[in-house]
Formats: C-alpha cells, sequence, structure tokens
C-alpha cells in the first residue's frame, strides 16, 4: 500500500509539473526568442554591441527569430491538435489506488459498466469501510453499479458446448447473479450505516442492462475514465464443466484524463453522457425490488 501511495503521489507531482510547464512555456520561450530578435538588430546597427558579440551576421539571426515569434502561437496550436490523447494503460488490479484519490473530494462519484464489478467493489468496500475511522473531506458518495441482467439467456457467460459453441446455462447465470446480489448488499448495508452516522450521505444502487459484459468502464467524478474490453474467449472450469467466463481482475484499462488533451476532455464528456443514457434505461434487479416489496 505505501509503494502505490508513493506512485500515486509521484504522479500527482509530474502532473503538477506538467501543468506549471504548459502555463509558463510559452511566455518564457516568447520572452527568449523577443530577447534574440532585440539583441540581433541592436548588434546590426549599433557597432559597438556588434563588437562585443563578434559577429556580423545579426540582422538575419533576429529576422528569423522574429519570424519564430509570430509562428509560435501557430505551431503550438498545430501540435495539440495533431497529438493524440495521451492514455496510460493500467491494470484492473489497481483500480484501489483510483478509488483512494476519488475519495480525496467532497463530492465523490463512481460509476461503472461491466461485468460482475468484483474487482471494483473489493477496492470500494474497503475504502467505505475506511469512512468511518477517517472520513476526511467527503460528505457525499454516489455509487453506480451496470452489470448485465443474468435473468436473460446469454453466450458470455455460458457453458462450452460441442465444437467449442456457446450453450446457455441457467445455472451459470443465476450463481454469477447471486454473485452481484451479495455485493450489492454488502455495499448498501456500508452505505446505511455510514448514512445514518450522520457525518455524509451515501448511496449504491445496481442497475441490469441487456446484453453481453464486453466493455469495462469505470468513472471517477466524471474526470477521469478507465475502459478496457474484456477477453470474451477466457474460460473457467466449475462442477466438472467448461464455462465462457470473463476474468475482469485480468483485464487492462486505459485511462483518459481531462488535462491531457482537448481530444481526452471531449472523449470524457462522450463516455459520462453514454454513461447517463445507459442509466437512465437500465433496469432495477429483481433482488432489489424483492426487498423493496
Amino acid at each position: 500500500m505505501a509503494g502505490r501511495g508513493n506512485g500515486q503521489t509521484e504522479v500527482g507531482m509530474a502532473r503538477q509539473l506538467r501543468r506549471y510547464q504548459d502555463r509558463f512555456e510559452p511566455l518564457v520561450t516568447r520572452v527568449l526568442l523577443l530577447g534574440i530578435f532585440a539583441t540581433g538588430l541592436t548588434a546590426q546597427f549599433v557597432k559597438p554591441v556588434g563588437d562585443a558579440l563578434e559577429g556580423k551576421a545579426y540582422l538575419g539571426g533576429a529576422l528569423f527569430s522574429l519570424v519564430g515569434y509570430v509562428l509560435y502561437d501557430q505551431v503550438k496550436e498545430l501540435s495539440s491538435s495533431v497529438r493524440p490523447p495521451s492514455r496510460t494503460l493500467v491494470n484492473s488490479s489497481e483500480l484501489g489506488s483510483f478509488v483512494g484519490d476519488a475519495f480525496e473530494a467532497r463530492k465523490v462519484e463512481i460509476s461503472f459498466l461491466g461485468y460482475t464489478g468484483e474487482t471494483l467493489y473489493n477496492a470500494l468496500y474497503h475504502r467505505l469501510e475506511n469512512l468511518f475511522d477517517d472520513p476526511g473531506p467527503t460528505r457525499r458518495v454516489s455509487i453506480r453499479m451496470l452489470v448485465p441482467d443474468f435473468a436473460l439467456p446469454m453466450l458470455v457467460p455460458s457453458q462450452v458446448g460441442a465444437d467449442d459453441r456457446p450453450e446457455d446455462s441457467e445455472a451459470f447465470r443465476r450463481r454469477i447473479e447471486q454473485r452481484c446480489s451479495e455485493y450489492d448488499d454488502m455495499l448498501s448495508d456500508l452505505a446505511a450505516r455510514l448514512t445514518s452516522a450522520g457525518r455524509m450521505t451515501v448511496h449504491c444502487e445496481y442497475r441490469l442492462y441487456p446484453g453481453i459484459p464486453r466493455d469495462k468502464i469505470c468513472i471517477f467524478n466524471r474526470k477521469q475514465v478507465l475502459h478496457g474490453l474484456y477477453d470474451l474467449s477466457a474460460r473457467m472450469h466449475y462442477m466438472g464443466n467448461e464455462y465462457f467466463d470473463p476474468k475482469g481482475f485480468r483485464t487492462d484499462l486505459n485511462v483518459w484524463s481531462p488535462e491531457d488533451t482537448a481530444v481526452a476532455e471531449a472523449a470524457i464528456a462522450t463516455w459520462n453522457k453514454h454513461f447517463d443514457d445507459l442509466w437512465s434505461l437500465a433496469t432495477v434487479p429483481h433482488w432489489r425490488r424483492r426487498a423493496a416489496a
């Protein structure tokens, strides 16, 4: 944990240095270009200065620096427009550090779209437990988990049948569904206890979408998006049979942060809207409906 914390500190320092660089680099560059221009022009027409610099071709250098000054903004803008978004590849096992960073905010919002959410659940559970002793700045927490509707026939997860073809297995689907129900119960119980303590408001909710678990998406405070694709060919053995079962903990995720580029910022806005739209269309799990009744 200490190593992970140090790693996050170094990342934060690097980002801070990059922000300072982006802020002051244009000013420093312009000052240098104007300085070269002024010095070269002065050396061309003021002999003592020219003699002191021991050169003759000052005017050309001065004009060259002036052209560079004029073109600087255009070159910088062009460079930003063609630069691809900066994306760091991380493994799902590293989600804990991102959860910890998200809880440094007063208002925490974490959204998940994927298979069962097990890797994120483990990180969330421990972080919510810590809030009882160390709430920090956090005063409001909202957790949204979108998982497949395992009550419907599915190609993944499914049983491996003849010729390696998927065959729907209701028993296996129900087993995965039960796991999601348990995660929901555990997180919701923690949320209720934290809210009743009066220090903060915590809400956790699961909803269901139709289809197979293809994308794994984690959105932290609507400012950072982690996205990857499940390995749909992954298999597991259970009770003497073989099943198609994506391994979320093995999934690599691309990290999108708004300070990277304008393209990354636009992509984050798109991911947020996409998740919000899916959430509004998703259904409430039957295990929650039974509890409400």
